[in-house]
């Protein structure tokens, strides 16, 4: 799409260049509209289309995409009813500044629309509340009688971006595990904008992922989201400024970054790992059961196999080496927790 974009910018800034050729442009006129000039203007124009429509049409327009699928229903309507509020304002006073004399009596109106628009937006999502309570006392609305969501109450837990873009927060949340409200920084959200627009093909569907999870989140309301402008501005590192918000108020660290966690825990700081609750909800084995698996690759010392079982633990088979893409029933012989996971050594089963 964007690589579209940037060969439409440059077909429309070489067409620019030739167009102010044909018309004259002073610097072209007469003996001085050499044939080099003129085609290092066409191509000067032609860079300029090629680098900047992307920007001016098609980035922009993803960003507004992404921050509008960020708002909840109330966000959205508020804006728009401050929306058409600020432009009738501007409408009316606009009217009597048309009768300025020019170019004044045509800019005014516009830059008074503009201005009482954005004004309007504003005004009205950032007192959406205050709005709704308002119109539920006149009458005007009434809110159903529905069960409060999840995690509308209770500890509010900061939320890294690693724990965002994993895409597992989000059916934690529906299984009802995650109480409380999960808190996401500004900062972390533009970490999280700043890998949706990556010119890196995973990076770039990891954080567009995750920004349809928090919005996805946020419209169910299983669990209340909210995004919050709290910084450390002293803080440069975004890990060290959520574990300075977290030793402000006591709040936990929701995160499966490895480092992250290594972190906090030095200063106190409580965390949830999501691959720590992973590996806690893993069935446990105990040496002597029996596992069937299936032998994958070479293990880390000769003669090993290894497997890997349905929920992603790895099974290193004694022996198993010569057994590679083959089925076999093992026996487990002890079981390893480690920090990034757990594994099973086991040998095969004897018949």
């Amino acid at each position: 799409m964007i690589r579209s974009i940037h060969i439409l910018g440059a077909a429309l800034g070489g067409l620019v260049g030739i167009a102010l050729i044909t018309q004259q442009v002073a610097v072209f006129d007469g003996s001085t509209a050499s044939g080099i000039l003129a085609i290092g203007w066409v191509v000067a124009w032609t860079v300029l289309g090629f680098s900047l429509l992307p920007y001016l049409t098609i980035i922009p327009a993803l960003r507004v995409v992404r921050s509008v699928q960020l708002l909840s229903t109330l966000e959205f309507v508020t804006a728009i009813v401050g929306l058409f509020i600020g432009l009738v304002l501007g409408l009316l006073l606009g009217l009597p500044a048309s009768a300025l004399p020019e170019p004044f009596g045509t800019v005014a109106p516009l830059g008074v629309s503009i201005v009482l628009g954005l004004a309007g937006v504003g005004l009205t999502v950032a007192k959406r509340h205050d709005l709704l309570v308002a119109a539920e006392g006149l009458g005007v609305l009434r809110r159903p009688a529905v069960a409060a969501p999840v995690g509308s109450v209770g500890p509010r837990v900061l939320v890294d971006t690693s724990a965002i873009i994993d895409g597992r927060i989000a059916d934690i949340a529906e299984s009802g595990f995650l109480m409380g409200t999960l808190v996401v920084p500004r900062f972390v959200l533009d970490e999280v904008q700043r890998l949706a627009d990556s010119p890196d093909n995973l990076r770039r569907t990891r954080g567009r992922r995750g920004l349809e999870i928090l919005g996805r989140m946020r419209k169910t309301g299983l669990v209340a989201v909210d995004v919050t402008d709290e910084d450390a501005p002293s803080v440069h590192e975004v890990d060290s400024k959520l574990v300075e918000l977290a030793k402000r108020d006591g709040r936990p660290i929701l995160t499966n970054d490895l480092n992250l966690n290594r972190i906090a825990d030095l200063q106190g700081v409580r965390v949830m790992n999501v691959n720590s609750l992973a590996n806690a909800v893993k069935p446990a084995l105990l040496p002597g059961e029996e596992l069937h698996v299936r032998v994958i690759q070479p293990g880390k010392d000769p003669g090993q196999g290894v497997g890997y079982l349905d929920d992603g633990t790895m099974v290193v088979v004694e022996g198993g080496a010569k057994s590679i893409d083959t089925d076999l029933d093992v026996t487990v012989t002890r079981v390893l927790q480690t920090v990034a996971g757990r594994m099973i050594f086991a040998q095969q089963r004897r018949e």
